[in-house]
C-alpha cells in the first residue's frame, strides 16, 4: 500500500521551504551587515534604477545593468534544481537556488572578490554592493527562477540570449563576460569594455 502525501502536507512543506528561503536571505543580509557593507548607497538616497555602469552608484541601488544577470542566474538555477532535485516541490528547488545566490552575494562582497573585480575587469571603482542592491539581486534571481518555472524552455533561453546581447551591446558587459573576466581575464575584452 502506497501512502500519498495529502494536500495539507504538501502545503505545509511548501511553507517550510519558502520560510527557509526567507531565512537564507536574512542570513545573507546579516552576514553582509557584519562584513561592514552599507545598507544603502553612500550617497544617502535610494534610486529604483542606476543606469551608469561607471559610477559610484552602480551596485548600490535597487536595480542596475547587472539585474538581468541575476534574472539569468534564476533561469540557470531553475535548470539545476530540475536536474538535482527532480521530483521535489518547486519551493524546495527555489531554496537551493536561493542558498546558492545568497552564498554568491556574500562571496562577491568579500575583499578578495572585490579586488579581483577591480584588477581583472573594467570595474575599477567597484567597492561592492550595498545590502539593498545585494538583496534585490537575490530577488531578481528568484524572479528569474519563477519565470523559468512557468515559461517554455525555448522562451526562457530566448529571453536569456536577448538579455545577454542587449546588455553586451548597451554597456559592454553581461553575465557571460562577467564570468569570463573573473575566471580568465582577456586584455582584448577589457580594452573593448573600456572603450564604452
Amino acid at each position: 500500500m502506497t501512502i500519498v502525501a495529502g494536500t495539507d502536507d504538501r502545503q505545509r512543506w511548501a511553507r517550510f521551504w519558502l520560510i527557509a528561503c526567507l531565512g537564507a536571505v536574512v542570513v545573507q543580509i546579516l552576514t553582509q551587515y557584519l562584513m561592514g557593507r552599507l545598507w544603502i548607497c553612500e550617497c544617502g538616497y535610494v534610486k529604483f534604477w542606476e543606469g551608469v555602469v561607471k559610477s559610484s552608484g552602480n551596485s548600490q541601488h535597487i536595480t542596475d545593468w547587472y539585474t538581468p544577470s541575476h534574472i539569468i542566474h534564476g533561469f540557470l538555477f531553475y535548470g539545476l534544481g530540475h536536474l538535482a532535485l527532480r521530483g521535489k516541490p518547486l519551493s524546495a528547488r527555489l531554496l537551493l537556488a536561493t542558498v546558492i545566490e545568497s552564498a554568491w552575494e556574500i562571496a562577491e562582497n568579500t575583499p578578495m572578490v572585490i579586488n579581483r573585480y577591480r584588477s581583472a575587469t573594467i570595474s575599477l571603482d567597484y567597492f561592492g554592493d550595498s545590502i539593498l542592491n545585494s538583496t534585490m539581486d537575490t530577488l531578481a534571481m528568484a524572479t528569474g527562477f519563477l519565470l523559468a518555472s512557468r515559461l517554455p524552455v525555448a522562451a526562457t533561453v530566448a529571453i536569456a540570449i536577448v538579455l545577454e546581447l542587449f546588455t553586451a551591446w548597451t554597456v559592454r558587459d553581461n553575465l557571460t563576460l562577467n564570468v569570463l573576466m573573473l575566471v580568465w581575464p582577456l586584455d582584448a575584452v577589457k580594452a573593448w569594455q573600456a572603450g564604452l
